[in-house]
């Protein structure tokens, strides 16, 4: 068995260890696994892991807005603009 950290389920269990105890977000994750073993088996298919950032990627407009009203809550005035692939001061794309 391999132990591998940018994987879907591993941020699902980092998200939910934030806001519950660690041995619940356990229980959890255990729950959600079992669903994907059973989901996999019934219909034959195989798994398909969407990665770490599938979180965010979904849910990219409310992550940028909310952390766009934390900032100027805290005095700051934000005006967001996509990076350039090619500009050095963006962050690498590790989806």
């Amino acid at each position: 068995m391999t132990h591998t950290k940018n994987t879907f389920l591993a941020a699902l269990y980092k998200r939910w260890v934030r806001r519950m105890p660690a041995q619940k977000a356990i229980v959890a994750l255990a729950h959600r696994l079992l669903k994907v073993v059973y989901a996999v088996m019934t219909s034959g298919t195989p798994y398909q892991e969407l990665g770490a950032t599938c979180h965010d990627e979904r849910d990219r407009a409310p992550i940028m807005l909310r952390t766009v009203r934390r900032l100027e809550k805290l005095g700051y005035r934000v005006t967001v603009q996509p990076a350039a692939p090619d500009d050095p001061g963006s962050l690498p794309n590790t989806g």
